[in-house]
C-alpha cells in the first residue's frame, strides 16, 4: 500500500517516507498536523481528500500517556490526552467508516492497550482512554462486519518506543524487557487479516488480559498501584 503519514513532527515524517519509498517501492504522502486541535481529525480527511486519495486501511496509531499522582497532574495536558486518545480517534474512525460503508470495503485499526483491560493507578486517563477505544471498537467490528468493513483493535504492552519517555517514566520499556515495534506490528495486521475484533502481542500480554478478569475490581485497582508508583 501507498502511505500518508500524519504526525507534528514534518521532518521525521519526511525521513520515514524516504526510508519507506526506498524500502518498498511505494509512494508516501506527507501530512503534519496537531491532533490535539478541535476539528483536526475532519480538517485531516479533507486534505486527504483534496490530494485525491481513498483511504483503504486506516491505523490510529496517535496517541500519548501521562504518568502521575493526582495533585501533580497538569488536568490541562490530560485533557489533551483525551482530545488525542479519544476524541480525534473517533472522528476519524466514523468519518472514515462511513465512506468505507459506502464504498464495501476498507478497514480500520485502532491502537489500544493492555490497560484496556483494567485501571491503572498513576495512568489513570490513560488506561480510560484505552479501554474506551476498545470498546468503542469492538461495537464497530461486530456492527460492520458484514458490510465489508473491519475493525481491528491492537492492544500492545510494553513496547520500546519513546512512549514512556513523553510519559514521564524514562527507559521503562528497556526496564521491563517490552516488545519490539516490528513484532507490535506484525501481531496487529496479522490479527486485521484474520478479521478478528482485537488482538493483545504477546502471549504473556494476553495472559496479563485475562487475569484482570478472574480478581474483584477493587483487588486489580490496588495491585495496579505498585506498577508506576512515584519513589522517593
Amino acid at each position: 500500500m501507498h502511505c500518508v503519514l500524519v504526525a507534528r513532527r514534518e521532518h521525521h515524517l519526511r525521513a520515514l517516507g524516504r526510508e519507506l519509498e526506498a524500502a518498498h517501492g511505494i509512494r508516501c504522502e506527507i501530512v503534519s498536523a496537531d491532533l490535539s486541535k478541535p476539528n483536526a481529525g475532519r480538517e485531516l480527511l479533507a486534505e486527504v481528500a483534496r490530494r485525491g486519495i481513498v483511504v483503504e486501511l486506516m491505523v490510529n496509531n496517535a496517541g500519548f500517556g501521562m504518568v502521575s499522582s493526582v495533585e501533580q497532574t497538569d488536568v490541562g495536558r490530560a485533557l489533551e490526552l483525551i482530545q488525542v486518545n479519544v476524541a480525534v480517534l473517533t472522528e476519524l474512525t466514523l468519518l472514515a467508516a462511513k465512506e468505507m460503508i459506502d464504498r464495501g470495503h476498507g478497514g480500520i485499526i485502532n491502537i489500544g492497550s493492555i490497560v484496556s483491560f483494567q485501571p491503572v493507578g498513576y495512568m489513570g486517563v490513560y488506561a480510560a482512554s484505552k479501554a474506551y477505544v476498545l470498546h468503542f471498537s469492538e461495537a464497530l467490528w461486530a456492527e460492520l462486519r458484514a458490510r465489508g468493513v473491519t475493525v481491528t483493535t491492537l492492544c500492545p504492552g510494553t513496547t520500546r518506543t519513546e512512549f514512556f519517555d513523553q510519559s514521564g517514566v524514562p527507559g521503562w520499556a528497556e526496564r521491563r524487557h517490552g516488545q519490539d515495534v516490528q513484532t507490535v506490528v506484525r501481531a496487529g495486521l496479522d490479527a486485521f487479516d484474520c478479521g478478528r475484533h482485537y488482538v493483545v502481542s504477546g502471549w504473556i500480554n494476553y495472559l496479563v488480559s485475562l487475569a484482570a478478569r478472574f480478581a474483584t475490581r477493587a483487588a486489580v485497582a490496588k495491585w495496579s498501584l505498585s506498577i508506576f508508583r512515584p519513589h522517593g
